[in-house]
C-alpha cells in the first residue's frame, strides 16, 4: 500500500538506473536455522533491551565475482536512549554510478526501536534525490518532504524505517526467533511489510576470515526475486554478507571487510 501525497514525484530516472538503484537500495534494507536457548542466547537477549553497542563496518559490493564498490554502516549513540544508523555506498558499474547516505535517528527503550527521522540522499547517474521521512508519535502521523502535509497512511505504532527495522530484526535473531515481519514506511512513503525467515547456521568465509553466522531469508510474494543474508552472533548479529538475486541469477552480493565495535569509556 502507498500512502498518498500532495504532490508528485520526481521524474523517473532510465530503466538501467532505477533497476540498480532499486538493487543497490536492498543492501541497506537487509540494511539483513534453530537457536537454543542457552546462556550466552540468554545474555544476549538480555543485553538487547539496555543499550546497543556503536560500531562501524565497512563492505565491499561484488556482481559475479568483480567488485564494484564500496559501503560503510556506521550505529553512534547520541544519548542514553537515542542512536543514529547510518549507511553510505559508492557504487560503480559499466556507465552507471550511484553514491548515496542514510540516517535513521531513533529511540532504543527497553528493547524497543522507535524511529525518529530518516533521510536519503543520492548522487550519480539520472537525477539527483533527497527524501525526508519524519514520525510524529504523538499525533500518529508521518511526513515525508514530498510534501507540507501528513501523509494518508493508517498509523501503526511499531511502524520502522527502511534502516531502523535492521536493529530491531537483530534483537530478534539474539532472542532465538525463527520467524519475524515488520511495517515500513519507506522513503516515497511507500507502507509495506518485510518479512523474513531463519533458514540454517552456517560458516563462510568472507575478507575478515571464517566465520559462523545465521542464516536469513527475505520472505517475497513471488519467487522471482531472492535475498539472503548472514548475521554474526559474535558480532551482536551484525550482518556480514547480502546476497541479491531474480530468477536465480546473481544480481550482486555484499560482504564485511571491516568491523570495528566501539568501547565506552
Amino acid at each position: 500500500m502507498q500512502c498518498s501525497i500532495t504532490t508528485p514525484f520526481l521524474a523517473k530516472v532510465p530503466t538501467l538506473t532505477r533497476t540498480w538503484t532499486a538493487n543497490i537500495l536492498l543492501v541497506a534494507a537487509l540494511g539483513c536455522g534453530s537457536f537454543a536457548a542457552d546462556a550466552q542466547a540468554q545474555s544476549q537477549a538480555s543485553d538487547a533491551t539496555s543499550a546497543l553497542t556503536e560500531y562501524s563496518a565497512e563492505y565491499h559490493v561484488t556482481r559475479q565475482g568483480e567488485r564494484h564498490g564500496k559501503a560503510r554502516r556506521a550505529l553512534t549513540r547520541i544519548d542514553d536512549s537515542h542512536y543514529q544508523l547510518s549507511y553510505r555506498s559508492d557504487i560503480e558499474w559499466m556507465i552507471f554510478s550511484d553514491e548515496r547516505e542514510e540516517t535513521s535517528r531513533f529511540q532504543f527503550t527497553d528493547g524497543e526501536v522507535t524511529p525518529i527521522y530518516y533521510t536519503m540522499e543520492r548522487t550519480g547517474t539520472g537525477p539527483d534525490k533527497e527524501y525526508k521521512i519524519s514520525f510524529d508519535h504523538s499525533n500518529q502521523q508521518v511526513f515525508s518532504n514530498e510534501s507540507k502535509y501528513a501523509l494518508d497512511c493508517p498509523w501503526k505504532a511499531d511502524y520502522q524505517d527502511v534502516l531502523s527495522y535492521q536493529i530491531a530484526l537483530r534483537k530478534a535473531l539474539a532472542e532465538g526467533q525463527e520467524r519475524f515481519a515488520y511495517p515500513i514506511v519507506d522513503k516515497k512513503g511507500n507502507s509495506r511489510e518485510y518479512a523474513f525467515e531463519v533458514v540454517g547456521t552456517e560458516t563462510i568465509t568472507l575478507p575478515i576470515g571464517n566465520v559462523e553466522t545465521v542464516k536469513v531469508k527475505r520472505l517475497y510474494d513471488n519467487d522471482k526475486r531472492q535475498a539472503i543474508a548472514w548475521f554474526a552472533p559474535k558480532m551482536n548479529y551484525m550482518m556480514v554478507r547480502m546476497y541479491k538475486g531474480k530468477d536465480g541469477v546473481e544480481q550482486f552480493q555484499v560482504e564485511l571487510a571491516k568491523y570495528v565495535p566501539y568501547t565506552p569509556l
